[in-house]
């Protein structure tokens, strides 16, 4: 059975079918590939955002331990450990402050691939003059 003049016959109709179901498909990949990116997307988020407290109180803790006489970055390493980060970078910056650079314990992973980890740095001391 031969369609119609101008390809408006069984025979067009016939060739697209199914291009719905292919249409609706492609849609909901889109939509998976963009929820795993915003579900990454708050893994980081929230990775960065346990590396940021944990920095605050390790540098807290060290500034406490430099004002008492104690080693401040052996107890920034301890409190951050407590915390789940680990400290990369601590140094005395003068006039009774510290600071802390942290990474964060895990790393941040989507779907199994290892993104990286997040990283955080806090200061922590007495507070200077603005007036000198």
């Amino acid at each position: 059975m031969r369609g119609r003049p101008g390809g408006h016959g069984p025979d067009a109709r016939d060739r697209e079918r199914g291009a719905g179901t292919v249409l609706v498909l492609g849609i909901v990949a889109c939509l998976l590939v963009v929820l795993v990116a915003l579900g990454g997307l708050a893994q980081a988020q929230a990775a960065r955002g346990r590396a940021q407290a944990g920095a605050d109180l390790a540098a807290l803790a060290a500034a406490t331990a430099l004002r008492d006489g104690w080693e401040p970055c052996g107890r920034a390493r301890e409190t951050a450990g407590r915390n789940g980060v680990r400290v990369v970078a601590c140094a005395e910056t003068g006039a009774g402050s510290v600071r802390v650079d942290v990474v964060s314990g895990p790393t941040v992973s989507v779907l199994g691939v290892a993104l990286g980890e997040a990283t955080a740095a806090a200061r922590a001391g007495p507070a200077t003059s603005a007036n000198g």
